[in-house]
Formats: C-alpha cells, structure tokens, sequence
C-alpha cells in the first residue's frame, strides 16, 4: 500500500477548517451600556490587574524587568519623603468616573483616603499622586489617555516615567484646577528634586541600579 504523501502546510491551510476559538466567558463581551466600575468587584474569575478604560476591559501584559524595577525602588525611595499622613501604594485601581476605573502603578493617597482593610479601589479624590511607568504595550494609554482621565478627575499631581538609553526619566506634571488638565513642570534625567506635592530628593540612578558583574 503506498503511503499518502503529506500536505503542505499551504494545502491543509487551504483544505482544513480553521481550529475552534477558545471558548471565553460571558462577562467578556461588555453590556450595551459598557462596564462601569462597580463591575470590576464582581465580575467572575477577573484577571488580576484588570482596568476599566471608557467603559472596556482592559487586561495587563506580562511586564519588562525596567518597568518592575522602577516600580519597586520608586516605591522604597519615597517612603523616606512620604508625610505621615500620607500612603503609597501599588497595584490599587481608582475610580475616576462611572466607566473609567485604572490602575496606576504606584499612587499616594492623602489623610482622607479610607483606611479600611478591605478597600479595593480609592476615589479620585483620595489620590495626590498617580505614577505610570511607560509600558511597550501600553504607551498611548499611559501617555496619552491615563493623563487626561486623572487631569478631568482632578489628580493634582502625575509623574510619567520613561525607559531613556535604559535610564529612568520622570516627565512631571501638575494640575491646572481652572482647566482640568496637566502643566508639564519638568524632564528629570539624574536627579528628581522636588517641593510639591511633598519635599523630596531622590537620585534616579537608584531607581534602575546596574547589577554587579
């Protein structure tokens, strides 16, 4: 019996119907209406580190060493600067409006923020800083819709933090309350010094330290 030749992958492409899709849950395909924030606390079996970006899900990408690293040694910098009253924190969604519900990758919170254990996400108001470190999948969200959604909320107070010849930089900006919308206050390559919205000092060569060899 002579063996039937294998196809090509061109012919079975051609011959074969495509494989089934994987099957996803309901709670994917948003309502006519979009998710609204609330959704993010009930929703079943919901990835960590979901966003609610105008109405839409939106789930997180494995991220780079860069953005980890940053992330981690900001945070530990700016407990030595932080007010008393005041608390970092990462991996932490805020409400900013009914359908727009982010995670910022680090945010301070002031005296009024809730204090309870079980809080899952903050209000606008409670927020005094938002920090985003750029991400590759994620840049026009980070640098370009996230900014205005914090602005309109009225955030005082948002860093964006770019990978730079493999150096962090902080691009600072900080509310106009009249327009609701952020003034950029300066680039910061070596060193990021500032008084609002708290006195603060740290040498951003910290922030991405080379490892010994």
């Amino acid at each position: 019996m002579t063996a039937t030749p294998e196809r090509t992958i061109a012919e079975r492409t051609i011959a074969d119907p495509p494989p089934p899709s994987p099957m996803l849950p309901d709670w994917v395909s948003p309502p006519p209406r979009g998710f609204v924030a609330e959704d993010l606390d009930h929703l079943p079996e919901l990835p960590a580190h979901t966003e609610l970006i105008d109405g839409s899900l939106v789930f997180a990408a494995p991220q780079s060493r860069f953005h980890q690293v940053v992330i981690y040694q900001l945070r530990s910098a700016l407990k030595h600067f932080l007010p008393a009253d005041h608390e970092i924190l990462g991996q932490m969604t805020v409400k900013l409006a009914a359908r727009q519900r982010p995670e910022p990758d680090l945010i301070v919170v002031g005296p009024g923020a809730p204090d309870d254990p079980d809080v899952t996400c903050y209000d606008a108001a409670d927020v005094v800083l938002a920090v985003e470190v750029v991400s590759k999948e994620s840049e026009l969200r980070d640098r370009r819709r996230k900014p205005v959604l914090y602005a309109e909320a009225g955030i005082p107070h948002f860093w964006l933090i770019e990978e730079v010849n493999s150096r962090p930089a902080v691009f600072v900006h900080e509310l106009n309350p009249a327009t609701r919308s952020y003034v950029a206050t300066g680039v910061h390559h070596d060193r990021l010094k500032l008084t609002v919205p708290f006195d603060l000092d740290i040498d951003l060569a910290t922030l991405y330290p080379s490892r010994p060899r």
